[in-house]
Protein backbone atom coordinates (compact mmCIF):
# COMPACT_ATOMS: atom_id res chain seq x y z
CA UNK A 1 0.00 0.00 0.00
CA UNK A 2 1.14 3.91 -0.72
CA UNK A 3 -0.24 6.42 1.30
CA UNK A 4 0.32 10.02 0.19
CA UNK A 5 -0.87 12.81 2.26
CA UNK A 6 -2.34 15.46 -0.53
CA UNK A 7 -2.01 19.38 0.42
CA UNK A 8 -2.89 22.48 -1.70
CA UNK A 9 -2.28 25.73 -0.69
CA UNK A 10 -5.17 27.39 -2.16
CA UNK A 11 -7.73 25.53 0.36
CA UNK A 12 -8.57 26.25 3.69
CA UNK A 13 -5.76 24.85 6.47
CA UNK A 14 -7.35 21.76 8.56
CA UNK A 15 -8.27 22.85 11.36
CA UNK A 16 -8.07 19.65 13.29
CA UNK A 17 -5.59 16.49 13.48
CA UNK A 18 -6.27 15.96 9.58
CA UNK A 19 -4.87 16.01 6.17
CA UNK A 20 -6.93 17.93 3.28
CA UNK A 21 -6.56 14.73 1.71
CA UNK A 22 -5.10 10.97 1.75
CA UNK A 23 -4.30 9.21 -1.46
CA UNK A 24 -3.93 5.40 -1.39
CA UNK A 25 -2.64 3.84 -4.11
CA UNK A 26 -5.30 4.88 -7.18
CA UNK A 27 -7.93 6.27 -4.72
CA UNK A 28 -8.13 9.60 -3.19
CA UNK A 29 -10.12 10.71 0.26
CA UNK A 30 -10.49 14.21 0.02
CA UNK A 31 -11.49 15.47 3.82
CA UNK A 32 -14.91 17.50 4.22
CA UNK A 33 -14.38 20.99 2.93
CA UNK A 34 -16.49 24.07 4.23
CA UNK A 35 -16.57 27.61 2.93
CA UNK A 36 -13.32 28.90 4.28
CA UNK A 37 -11.98 31.41 1.47
CA UNK A 38 -7.81 30.41 2.03
CA UNK A 39 -6.96 34.00 0.22
CA UNK A 40 -8.87 35.90 2.83
CA UNK A 41 -9.37 33.88 6.10
CA UNK A 42 -13.20 34.47 5.82
CA UNK A 43 -16.08 32.01 6.23
CA UNK A 44 -18.12 32.87 3.70
CA UNK A 45 -20.78 31.62 6.13
CA UNK A 46 -23.11 35.12 5.30
CA UNK A 47 -23.42 35.00 1.98
CA UNK A 48 -25.73 32.71 1.06
CA UNK A 49 -26.23 29.19 0.55
CA UNK A 50 -25.29 29.07 -3.07
CA UNK A 51 -21.94 31.86 -2.28
CA UNK A 52 -21.19 29.14 0.63
CA UNK A 53 -21.50 26.04 -1.49
CA UNK A 54 -19.26 27.43 -4.70
CA UNK A 55 -16.90 28.19 -2.07
CA UNK A 56 -17.20 24.47 -0.78
CA UNK A 57 -16.90 23.03 -4.17
CA UNK A 58 -13.93 25.25 -5.36
CA UNK A 59 -12.02 23.94 -2.31
CA UNK A 60 -12.36 20.55 -2.81
CA UNK A 61 -11.34 21.52 -7.08
CA UNK A 62 -8.57 22.79 -4.96
CA UNK A 63 -7.46 19.37 -3.62
CA UNK A 64 -8.23 17.38 -6.70
CA UNK A 65 -6.37 19.34 -8.85
CA UNK A 66 -3.30 18.93 -6.14
CA UNK A 67 -3.79 15.28 -6.64
CA UNK A 68 -3.72 15.31 -10.53
CA UNK A 69 -7.89 14.94 -10.64
CA UNK A 70 -11.02 16.73 -11.33
CA UNK A 71 -14.48 16.14 -10.75
CA UNK A 72 -14.68 13.83 -13.75
CA UNK A 73 -12.16 11.65 -10.87
CA UNK A 74 -14.99 11.93 -8.30
CA UNK A 75 -16.84 8.46 -7.42
CA UNK A 76 -18.60 9.47 -4.04
CA UNK A 77 -19.91 12.94 -2.65
CA UNK A 78 -20.96 13.26 0.72
CA UNK A 79 -22.97 16.31 1.88
CA UNK A 80 -23.78 17.38 4.96
CA UNK A 81 -25.66 20.15 5.40
CA UNK A 82 -27.16 22.19 8.53
CA UNK A 83 -30.86 22.84 6.78
CA UNK A 84 -32.63 20.85 4.63
CA UNK A 85 -34.45 23.65 3.36
CA UNK A 86 -31.12 24.39 1.51
CA UNK A 87 -30.93 21.24 -0.49
CA UNK A 88 -32.54 22.63 -3.27
CA UNK A 89 -29.76 25.42 -3.72
CA UNK A 90 -27.05 23.25 -2.63
CA UNK A 91 -28.05 20.33 -5.24
CA UNK A 92 -27.96 23.02 -7.74
CA UNK A 93 -24.67 24.57 -7.49
CA UNK A 94 -23.08 21.18 -7.07
CA UNK A 95 -24.75 19.70 -10.04
CA UNK A 96 -23.18 22.52 -11.84
CA UNK A 97 -19.70 21.05 -11.08
CA UNK A 98 -20.18 17.73 -12.53
CA UNK A 99 -20.79 17.57 -16.42
CA UNK A 100 -21.35 13.93 -16.71
CA UNK A 101 -21.52 10.72 -14.59
CA UNK A 102 -22.38 12.48 -11.41
CA UNK A 103 -21.29 10.84 -8.21
CA UNK A 104 -22.94 8.40 -5.74
CA UNK A 105 -23.54 10.23 -2.94
CA UNK A 106 -25.48 11.08 0.24
CA UNK A 107 -26.81 14.24 1.82
CA UNK A 108 -27.34 14.23 5.41
CA UNK A 109 -28.84 17.26 7.66
CA UNK A 110 -26.79 17.49 10.75
CA UNK A 111 -27.68 19.68 14.06
CA UNK A 112 -24.01 21.41 13.78
CA UNK A 113 -21.29 21.98 11.51
CA UNK A 114 -17.36 22.71 12.10
CA UNK A 115 -17.18 26.70 12.68
CA UNK A 116 -21.28 26.97 12.74
CA UNK A 117 -21.03 26.49 8.10
CA UNK A 118 -24.28 25.45 6.30
CA UNK A 119 -22.93 22.34 4.21
CA UNK A 120 -19.48 20.55 4.66
CA UNK A 121 -18.91 18.38 1.34
CA UNK A 122 -16.44 15.40 0.80
CA UNK A 123 -15.17 13.08 -1.49
CA UNK A 124 -13.78 9.73 -2.59
CA UNK A 125 -11.69 9.75 -6.36
CA UNK A 126 -10.43 7.13 -8.45
CA UNK A 127 -6.99 8.61 -10.08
Amino acid sequence: MTKTIIYSPEAPEPIGPYSQAVQVNDTLYVSGQIALDQATGQLLTGEGIVIETHQVMRNLRFILREAGADFDNVVKCSIFVKDMGNFAAINEVYGSYFDQAPPARETVEVSRLPKDVNVEISCVAVL
